[in-house]
């Protein structure tokens, strides 16, 4: 296998390039050639007005029939102007590009690629594309990838980077040869090439599902190692029951449900049972997951041990930190809690790890900073992830080390079908809480074309007006090169909020890659109250605690996975309030209104969990992937769930015949599970 050498060794790559392939977690020419593109764009050649289906990307060859006209409006550049194909007229816009003022001469002839739209008996298109003859001819006919991008990285310089690595690119096939038969597969060298560089489409079908094989069957290994691993395990740190977690029941101001009555007494059997728990809990948002979490650490810290609990988010981690400290206080609880996030300063930071250390703290609440390896605890008995999609098999297996054979406790929100739960966890034992307290109001739904976006606005704006709050989610943070010109990005859409609600309603917009301290401040206002409407992407789907939010419009709704929308929709409906949830279609196809439709009958997330799965497909090649889930790059365990049933199949008969990997037909595996070892699991060490 060809060594990942540095982004910088790639010609034309210089340091000031090479950060910006860093703000996409790039670093070397592996991570580069694992950066698939997020869609691919092919070129037909150029069509007449008369013949161009409206709403879908077409390419025109047009000329101008006068100048742009350029005018400012709230900070915005808006460039106008009227083209014609010789019989037809279509009116063309451009936002914030100034550097089109010179290019665009009057009597000139272009090609315009982007999506046409009817107005009335006239069309227009907004922010197409702009090609030369010269530069269209050596595009046609290709299917060109598009790659997420960062400010001030093009496509282009993503594309040629690419093309650099695979050129370097070599690799032994690991793969048994009866399994490649079995799959039909191709080389992992050939379905690295054709992703990036499609020859056709059947090309890219076939590079797909070897890469989604791949993906797959390394991470199932894995979990079916370490289920083998943790079997085996007596824990270092046994435990009895006490009366802390009876009396904590008792003082409280409510009783659990039936369900958290079930899952809590699993939970407390596999602790005072001296082998290391190892157990998923999958509930619901807003199922009550989280006091689980604190009966679990009350029983660890009850016997003189530690518990940490790992978030993937900071402000995830603060909402814990805050909760866990004022049920310390209401009820004397002997919890001595920490914060420990990558944001703290380095004296604070220092002062953290100290306490953590010294045992002074006894339950550590964090983010990935605590399996940084200068993080060392005193006696770690309880390692609890909450949303456990988003870390990957090798960070929780990490964490559970830091504390000599842990007891390892999973809480996920993410309603994944229950025959793929128990392949996907195989290594765990499951608990579902499938039932929520009583008094919550059900949230009603709405599915609507963008038609109703008006209406949704004024809605917004008598919500706010009765002391309530809203989200706006959107499926970009901002426009890019490779923007498809339907999708509202937060960026642009804040503003354009802003103009449409009254001036007396406070609009902030919150994403990703803002900083920690920026995001943290932004939703602590909006958690205050001084913030009425959050116009966001999908970084308020985990941890955002606000009762007093009623309203969630969701732009391109039909861009998300139906369990992704159910999971953001359980962001409101949290307090005494009726919420309701608009999710808008900007779609014109009849399946997408049906897909919709399914938010409308129910707020079971399993139920919709299920319903998704029936609906997906493997010919959906650029539909929809769930944001985030097991962490998998390429492979979707909602559109991929029949091949990755069988290769759980495949994976147990191989573990079967050869435990050890040691015949001479897995030779190759085993060489590069261990050349891999960070990256899954050094069978040396099991």
């Amino acid at each position: 296998m060809s060594c990942p050498e540095n982004i910088t060794s790639l010609k034309g790559i210089g340091e000031k390039t090479a950060r910006l392939f860093n703000r996409l977690g790039i670093y070397d020419t592996g991570e580069l050639l694992s950066y698939y593109p997020r869609s691919y764009e092919t070129f037909e050649p150029p069509v007449k007005l008369a013949n161009a289906p409206t709403e879908k990307t077409v390419t025109l060859e047009l000329f101008l029939l006068g100048d742009f006209k350029w005018k400012k409006v709230n900070n915005r550049s808006i460039g106008t102007g009227l083209c014609s194909d010789g019989e037809n007229k279509v009116s063309i816009t451009y936002f914030n590009a100034p550097y089109l003022k010179k290019k665009l001469c009057a009597g000139s002839a272009y090609l315009f690629r982007g999506k046409l739209k009817p107005e009335g008996s006239k069309y227009r298109m907004d922010q197409p594309k702009l090609y030369t003859r010269e530069e269209y001819r050596e595009v046609c006919g290709r299917m060109l990838p598009c790659y997420g991008l960062t400010a001030g990285l093009t496509n282009k310089a993503v594309m040629k980077a690419a093309e650099k690595a695979l050129e370097r690119f070599s690799e032994e096939e690991y793969l048994p040869e009866e399994i490649i038969r079995e799959y039909g597969l191709v080389s992992r060298l050939h379905a690295i090439s054709q992703v990036h560089f499609p020859k056709d489409y059947e090309s890219l079908l076939s590079a797909r599902r070897r890469l989604v094989f791949d993906e797959f069957f390394l991470f199932l290994l894995a979990v079916r190692k370490m289920k083998e691993y943790n079997e085996k395990l007596s824990t270092g740190y046994p435990m009895v029951e006490t009366a802390w977690t009876g009396r904590f029941l008792e003082a409280l101001p409510y009783r659990l449900t039936g369900a958290q009555q079930r899952v809590w007494k699993e939970i407390e059997t596999d602790l005072v049972s001296g082998k290391c728990m190892n157990r998923l809990v999958q509930g619901d948002v807003g199922s009550g997951k989280t006091i689980l979490a604190f009966l679990a650490l009350l029983l660890t810290v009850s016997n003189g041990y530690q518990g940490a609990l790992m978030a993937p988010t900071e402000i995830l981690a603060a909402q814990h930190f805050e909760q866990l400290a004022m049920l310390t206080n209401r009820y004397q609880l002997p919890f001595k809690p920490v914060l420990l996030t990558g944001s703290l300063g380095t004296a604070a930071k220092r002062e953290v790890c100290r306490k953590v250390e010294s045992g002074e703290a006894n339950v550590v609440i964090g983010t990935h900073a605590l399996i940084q390896e200068k993080v060392n605890y005193s006696k770690l008995a309880l390692v609890i992830t909450d949303e456990q999609h988003r870390f990957g098999v090798r960070q929780r297996e990490i964490l559970s080390e830091k504390g000599g054979r842990a007891n390892v406790l999973v809480m996920s929100a993410t309603p994944i079908p229950r025959t793929l739960a128990i392949i996907l966890y195989g290594d765990m034992h499951l608990s579902v809480v499938e039932e929520l307290p009583a008094g919550r109001i059900p949230i009603k739904n709405c599915v609507v074309g963008t038609s109703y976006r008006k209406k949704a606005y004024e809605f917004i704006a008598n919500e706010v007006a009765k002391g309530n709050q809203a989200y706006v989610i959107c499926p970009m943070v901002e426009a890019d090169e490779n923007s498809d010109s339907s999708l509202e990005n937060v960026t642009d859409y804040g503003e354009k909020l802003k103009e449409q609600l009254p001036k007396s309603v406070h609009v902030e917009i919150l994403h990703g890659k803002m900083k920690a301290a920026d995001k943290k401040r932004i939703m602590e206002a909006f958690a205050a109250g001084d913030i009425h409407v959050l116009v966001s992407t999908t970084v308020i789907e985990v941890g955002i605690n606000v009762p007093n939010a009623t309203v969630m419009m969701i732009e391109n709704a039909e861009r998300f996975g139906l369990a992704q929308l159910h999971q953001l929709r359980g962001r409101i409906g949290r307090g005494k309030e009726q919420s309701y949830c608009i999710f808008l279609n900007a779609s014109d196809r009849e399946q997408s209104m049906d897909r919709l439709k399914i938010l409308n009958k129910s707020n079971d997330g399993f139920y919709i969990a299920e319903e998704d799965l029936k609906l997906r497909g493997p010919g959906d090649l650029f539909g929809i992937r769930q944001s985030g889930e097991m962490e998998f790059k390429i492979a979707d365990i909602y559109q991929d769930a029949e091949i990755l049933k069988k290769i759980s199949v495949t994976v147990d008969r191989i573990l079967m015949e050869d435990a050890q990997l040691t015949e001479e037909r897995h030779a190759s595996l085993y060489r590069y599970l261990n050349e891999n070892a960070g990256k899954f699991i050094d069978f040396r060490t099991i």
